[in-house]
């Protein structure tokens, strides 16, 4: 099974065998290719009964569960890593769960979208309306996504919560890494991929 480009960019950073959770795993294929290509323990958590089936017809061990009920029912210490892509922006309470993946995992990797990123900026500016781009292509009105932040946002929190940057990726559309993002990536990104480590 093909990857997307998102999916690719987080099983290169994740170490082979490694103990996996995956916070809003989707039908599991990232879980999937982890284990068979780098021989991991993987755990997925998903609230949509039809992606769990189609871990459970897969092979992928999940639990059916809201990430906004918190994950207190895992043990400290009970994964290497914790993944959550393309997520952070649609929880209610993110500062919470990104404090809960670092006590169940000890790191965490977190994908979002890039708000900050230079188109969002310009529609905002000359159309006075909340973006819509290729990575933000919800309406305002019916978006998932109701923490929107941008890279600058995310590295303040981290700094706040005393979380340890451990590796940064930010990258285009199509999730390749370019010299003009590296120059301003704040501006330039569209999505932004952070592996952080405990206080």
């Amino acid at each position: 099974m093909t990857l997307r480009g998102d999916l690719q960019l987080v099983q290169d950073l994740i170490n082979p065998g490694a103990r996996v959770l995956d916070l809003g795993c989707g039908d599991g294929a990232l879980l999937d290719n982890l284990q068979r290509h780098k021989g991991v323990n993987g755990y997925g958590l998903d609230r949509d009964p039809v992606n769990i089936n189609r871990c459970l017809a897969s092979g992928v061990n999940v639990v059916q569960q809201d990430l906004d009920h918190g994950i207190g029912n895992f043990l400290d210490d009970s994964f290497d890593m914790v993944v959550m892509t393309n997520t952070l922006q649609a929880v209610k309470n993110p500062r919470t769960l990104l404090r809960e993946m670092l006590r169940v995992g000890e790191e965490c990797l977190v994908t979002f979208p890039n708000f900050g990123h230079w188109q969002c900026r310009l529609q905002i500016f000359l159309h006075g309306r909340m973006p819509v781009s290729a990575h933000l292509p919800h309406s305002w009105f019916d978006t998932p996504n109701i923490h929107l932040c941008t890279a600058q946002d995310f590295e303040q929190l981290c700094a706040a919560e005393g979380f340890r940057i451990i590796q940064r990726r930010m990258v285009n559309q199509a999730y390749r890494q370019q010299r003009l993002i590296a120059l301003a990536p704040n501006f330039f990104s569209s999505y932004c991929f952070y592996r952080l480590g405990r206080p």
